[in-house]
């Protein structure tokens, strides 16, 4: 197959899959498809919530976007972006992308290549994708007479299969798609090749070629793994200097001046990678008869930070100030800075604990415009702006690094905050003798 005469699908449009359908578009006749209804018209009314896209980038999309996957059956390159979460067991949760296979299953075609950019564990691409793909396009191959020709003959597939993980990082202007190396694998050398051509015509950064898909399946998996295990041991450190009364980012500055110290910075961990992918790994290590010990126990210690900054709140209202209905100012919701995604996001479920104990919850996110997700509670109230009234709240947090929060001064905090009030600052924006508690 040449590039030349390609027609790409995208299957999915979030995060990962809009940036990456608009930089094919702009090479490639490229259709872009979601199972969201209603994303696809917002998105022709050039509004993204993502907000990943730069308005001129709106041009690329019209008439190339589509609920209906029945308009990508002329693509021969398949490319699948969709979510891949775990349930309330913590278990992975591959419906998404099973669900993703079915839908190729009825459009596949001979020669066709599938590339998948979801995050899971090895194995999930080749044992799982593919025989979906395979067992229900059977029908496919009896009607254009392909399946006696050519599936049953030794090393020939009816189509063909790629990985190549995504690396996106939303909110972050620098590291964009064509910033970051690309991963590829095949099932075949041949496709390999073509994977590898396919993504080098759109990444200035360059690829490099996992040896299987197995092993691409396992790096990407390990990406997330690694930095989830490195927050842990600073949350647990943060933990242990509040208790000896010692600044924790003082600590860090002071160790980061040596040359291989890797500075990491204590926080919730949320978001749709880190705080699910160690448990991916997890589960595909449970079923090969090993239990995984840093990885898990760095996995509860993360989740359960929210309850360790309630603890410290709940601590510091019952010396500072009477009980009675408390209101809270929680600046930021989502999972990280200068990004809208709320998805496992800790500040969400602290807010809830908070409620739990009933507080008035009041929150200012810039990149949080409604409460139509549903993953924010309705006793929540959303402000449109930061607020003015003098006096108002008896705590403040300070949950996220958005650039706009970086810009408030302590005079506004002390200004809006009761007399007997006090700050939470989650991310260390400002002077530690302005708050009462940093992580």
């Amino acid at each position: 197959m040449r590039l030349k005469k390609i027609k790409i699908g995208v299957i999915g449009l979030g995060y990962v899959g809009l940036p990456l359908f608009v930089k094919f578009a702009q090479k490639y006749d490229t259709l872009g498809f979601d199972i969201n209804k209603k994303k696809i018209l917002d998105l022709k009314k050039n509004k993204d919530i993502t907000l990943q896209l730069k308005k001129k980038e709106f041009r690329y999309i019209s008439n190339k976007i589509t609920f209906n996957i029945e308009n990508l059956k002329d693509c021969n390159i398949l490319i699948v972006t969709v979510p891949t979460p775990v349930n309330k067991n913590k278990d992975p949760d591959l419906n998404p992308l099973k669900n993703a296979c079915l839908l190729i299953s009825k459009i596949i075609k001979h020669k066709d290549i599938v590339i998948f950019e979801s995050t899971s564990f090895p194995g999930t691409t080749e044992e799982i994708c593919a025989k979906i793909i395979e067992k229900k396009s059977l029908i496919n191959y009896v009607k254009n007479d392909v399946y006696e020709k050519v599936l049953k003959k030794k090393n020939k597939e009816y189509f063909y299969c790629g990985y190549s993980p995504e690396r996106i990082n939303p909110g972050d202007g620098t590291h964009t798609l064509e910033n970051i190396v690309k991963v590829v694998s095949a099932s075949t050398k041949k496709t390999l090749n073509f994977v590898n051509n396919l993504y080098l015509s759109i990444i200035r950064a360059g690829t490099y070629k996992a040896e299987s898909i197995k092993v691409a399946e396992a790096a990407k998996i390990i990406e997330n793994t690694q930095r989830d295990i490195n927050i842990a041991l600073f949350n647990e450190l943060s933990i242990i200097f509040n208790k000896l009364n010692l600044n924790t980012k003082s600590i860090i500055d002071a160790a980061s001046t040596k040359w291989n110290f890797h500075k990491y910075e204590p926080g919730l961990v949320g978001g749709h990678c880190i705080s699910t992918d160690p448990y991916y790994l997890t589960y595909i290590s449970k079923k090969n008869k090993y239990s995984p010990k840093i990885i898990l126990s760095g996995r509860k210690l993360n989740d359960g930070m929210s309850k360790w900054v309630l603890k410290n709140i709940l601590r510091i209202l019952n010396k500072k100030t009477p009980k009675k209905k408390i209101k809270v100012l929680m600046l930021g919701l989502t999972f990280k800075e200068n990004c809208p995604d709320t998805r496992n996001s800790q500040l969400i479920q602290l807010s809830e604990m908070l409620i739990k104990k009933n507080m008035n919850i009041s929150v200012f996110d810039p990149y949080i415009k409604t409460k139509s997700d549903g993953e924010i509670n309705k006793k929540i109230v959303l402000l449109r702006n930061l607020p003015k009234q003098k006096g108002k709240f008896d705590i403040i947090i300070i949950g996220i690094k958005h650039n706009l929060f970086k810009k408030i001064k302590v005079n506004y905090l002390n200004k809006i905050k009761k007399k007997d009030g006090f700050i939470i600052d989650l991310k260390n924006l400002i002077p530690k003798r302005f708050s009462d508690f940093q992580l």
